[in-house]
Formats: structure tokens, C-alpha cells, sequence
């Protein structure tokens, strides 16, 4: 069988080098052999990495419960939930677990998943079997009345990687007995992008632009008619992006829970992902009708809609204390006060509902 390095140097040679961007989506998404395409536990003590729902099912709840308070502003009826890269469905199952004791709203609610891996796909109609439908695209449901979900997503979309020099420059992917980085000037919709934002780059500095969440953030924002966008990730506005300290950029690796900055490894063995721009989703979601309700970090996020009391009464009926109490910290430790200071969450509406939110409390 080929590997697909093989593929991606083949392509290369018969080509020229191709951009970053280019080679991150074939790393990633390649059929059947690109990291989220090929089989095999991706995330979980199985897998790459920890996302939140697989440490405890609060997390999903916690997300219900904002669900549930959108749902009541935007008028108790039908409402669709538009969950995008669902991954193993564990927080898709967590939610609807947790909205099953609340008829009213259960029985308005559509869950939708758009999930671009098939093998994913299957993981979660394997756990799934009721409520939700799946969908390859989000222009198959005009006009939506919901919420459009997604945790971890828009920092596994692909981005081109550039540098500032004389000129702002791309980088591409050469082989020359092995993967090798070029530069070529910049095409203008790059140049564009930090213009738009307002962003001068000093010399030397390296970032990445993820342009395909400008075009994620243009598409949601025409489906839905009226509701919300919750966008959990981690990331950072344009004012700590571009701070001296990550003039390296910010482009991470993970397999078998390490981390490591060299993409050219374990191709389609290893996750890559850069950190979002919340600036560029609030700018570019402004431009498409959608209104900026805030940004905050997850722990504010968990901990206003009542983290630490629903952790009380999950864990105060288990019999041993001394364990009970280590669950407590332990959870508390990573969902809050680890990555949920990395972690972000942005929430944007539409249909002027300008109404203060149980999650954005205190921001």
C-alpha cells in the first residue's frame, strides 16, 4: 500500500511545490489515509489527545444548559442544533442525555452533524441512535432557527503559513530528498486578510492564516436565520496573536499524547492544528450578519452555567469520599483551570436578540 508521503511527494515532483495549506489538508484529510480519513481512535486515552467531553459528561451538560436558555430567547420552537465535526459523538450523546429530562425542549429540537470523515461518521451513528441526522453540508438546511456547535474544529481547518520579509511571504513544500520549506510572495487575498484585521507584521514574524474559517464563518452565518454560533477552541484575539512571543507562529503536532512542531513526521499519523483568530470570526462574522455576543474562556464559561454544583451532585452519591474528593480536583484541574484557560468560547447571534447570556456572565 502507499503511503502518504509517497502521494504527497508524487505530487510534488509533478507540480512544484505546493503550498502549506495544501499539504496540511492532504496530511489531514486525504481519503482513507490522511489523520482524520484513516482508521483508528483519535482522541481519548486510546488516541492522540484529550478533548473536554471525554474527560466527564459536564461538559456536554453545561452546553445543553446554555442550549436550553438560547432556545427559550429565541421563542420555544423548533430549533436546530448544527453540530459540526462531531467526532466520536460523545458530546452530541451528553447533550441529548442530559435534554431528554427537558420535554418541552427535546421534543423541538433537531440535532444535525455535519462530518466531513466518513470513519468518524460511522463511530457516531454506532453510538447515535436517536434524534440526530447527518448532513454533508450545512447549505442542505436553509434557514435555521438554532444554534450552530462546534469544539475543536476551526483549528484543524488547514492554513497557509507566512513570513514577513521585504514583502509578505507564503510558505511552500518542496522535496529535495526530503521535505523542504520555499517561499514565494504572498497572493493578495493573503495580504487582504491582515489588512481587513489591521495587522502590520514586523520582519521576521511567522503566523499562520486560516482563510478557510472565513469561509466556514460566511456559510454558517447565511443558514441561520436566527439563533446562535458557539465556537469552542483554543485560540486568541488579534491583540495576544501577534505578541512577540509567538513570532514562531503557533502550529502544534499531537500523537500518543505528546506534542512536537515538525508537521513533515508521521504524516497522516499525527494531528496539526494552529490556534484560531476569534478576531477574524467576530470581524468577518459582522460583515455576514452576525453579531458578536462575547469571548470567554471555557472555565468562565463552565463555571456560569453551574460547573461546580453540577460536579457536586454527580459525584456526592459515590461512596468513597477520599475518592469522591480526588474526582473533584481532578476534573476541576483539567476542565477548568487547565484547558479552560486555553480553551475559548465565542458566541455569536443573529436576529438582534440582544439578550445577556447565562455562559458569558462576568466577561
Amino acid at each position: 500500500m502507499m503511503h502518504l508521503s509517497d502521494i504527497i511527494i508524487a505530487k510534488i515532483q509533478n507540480e512544484g511545490p505546493i503550498s502549506f495549506r495544501d499539504f496540511m489538508d492532504m496530511s489531514l484529510y486525504y481519503p482513507e489515509l490522511g489523520y482524520y480519513t484513516s482508521a483508528g481512535e483519535k482522541t481519548g486515552f486510546e488516541g492522540d489527545y484529550y478533548t473536554s467531553p471525554n474527560l466527564t459528561p459536564l461538559f456536554g451538560i453545561m452546553i445543553a444548559r446554555q442550549l436550553e436558555e438560547m432556545w427559550k430567547i429565541v421563542g420555544k420552537g423548533p430549533f436546530t442544533v448544527f453540530e459540526y465535526g462531531a467526532g466520536s459523538g460523545k458530546l452530541c450523546h451528553d447533550i441529548l442525555n442530559y435534554l431528554k429530562n427537558k420535554p418541552d425542549f427535546y421534543e423541538n429540537l433537531n440535532y444535525c452533524i455535519i462530518e466531513k470523515s466518513s470513519v468518524l461518521q460511522e463511530i457516531e451513528k454506532a453510538s447515535l441512535h436517536e434524534k440526530v441526522i447527518w448532513y454533508d453540508t450545512i447549505k442542505d438546511i436553509p434557514d435555521i432557527t438554532g444554534c450552530i456547535l462546534s469544539n475543536e474544529l476551526v483549528d484543524n481547518f488547514a492554513v497557509h503559513r507566512v513570513v514577513m520579509q521585504d514583502q509578505l511571504m507564503e510558505i511552500f513544500v518542496d522535496y529535495r530528498n526530503d521535505f523542504v520549506e520555499v517561499l514565494q510572495p504572498a497572493s493578495k487575498e493573503l495580504k487582504e486578510y491582515l489588512s481587513e484585521l489591521n495587522i502590520e507584521l514586523p520582519k521576521g514574524f511567522q503566523t499562520e492564516i486560516n482563510l478557510q474559517a472565513i469561509q466556514w464563518i460566511e456559510e454558517i452565518a447565511k443558514s441561520l436565520k436566527k439563533g446562535y454560533v458557539i465556537t469552542i477552541d483554543y485560540g486568541y484575539p488579534s491583540s495576544e496573536l501577534y505578541k512577540k512571543e509567538r513570532s514562531n507562529g503557533t502550529l502544534m503536532c499531537y500523537a500518543n499524547h505528546t506534542t512536537n512542531t515538525n508537521p513533515y513526521q508521521n504524516i497522516g499519523n499525527q494531528d496539526i492544528t494552529s490556534h484560531v483568530n476569534f478576531s477574524a470570526l467576530c470581524h468577518w462574522g459582522v460583515k455576514n450578519g452576525l453579531t458578536c455576543c462575547g469571548l470567554t474562556s471555557q472555565a468562565n464559561f463552565l463555571l456560569s452555567l453551574g460547573f461546580k454544583e453540577y460536579l457536586h451532585k454527580m459525584t456526592i452519591h459515590e461512596n468513597n469520599l477520599i475518592e469522591t474528593i480526588q474526582k473533584e480536583i481532578l476534573l476541576t484541574q483539567s476542565l477548568i483551570l487547565d484547558m479552560g484557560m486555553k480553551f475559548k468560547v465565542l458566541i455569536q447571534e443573529k436576529g438582534n436578540l440582544k439578550k445577556e447570556l447565562l455562559g458569558l456572565q462576568g466577561i
